[in-house]
Formats: C-alpha cells, sequence, structure tokens
C-alpha cells in the first residue's frame, strides 16, 4: 500500500530550496512565526477541552455515587 516513503536527505533539500524560491529569505521567519503561534493555539485549544472533559467525567462520577 505505501507507495512512497518519507523524504530522504536530498529530497528534504530539493523541498527547503522550494520554499526558499516560493517565499524568499525575508518571508519565511514571518512564515515560521505564524506556525509557531499556530501551534500555540492548538496546544492552547487541546488543553482547554481536555480540562472541560475530565471536569465533566468527574463531576459525572459524583452524580454516580451512591447516596449514604
Amino acid at each position: 500500500m505505501l507507495l512512497f516513503g518519507l523524504p530522504g536527505g536530498v529530497e528534504w533539500v530539493v523541498i527547503l530550496f522550494a520554499i526558499l524560491l516560493l517565499f524568499g529569505g525575508r518571508k519565511i521567519p514571518e512564515l515560521m512565526r505564524g506556525l509557531g503561534k499556530g501551534i500555540r493555539e492548538f496546544n492552547a485549544a487541546k488543553a482547554t477541552i481536555k480540562e472541560e472533559l475530565e471536569a465533566g467525567i468527574d463531576e459525572q462520577k459524583t452524580l454516580e455515587q451512591p447516596k449514604k
């Protein structure tokens, strides 16, 4: 099923060269900054959802406990 493998050393060089040609040397730091910001926002949203799910599970457990 796997027709193509992961890029090797030469392929990475070609990919990086193509990115440099497309965006230019001045745009790459701006592009990386935007990518980093996107990753931070994704991780923050992931943490928020995890906290909400854990709080909901804890709340459900307290509701299911038998009353004495």
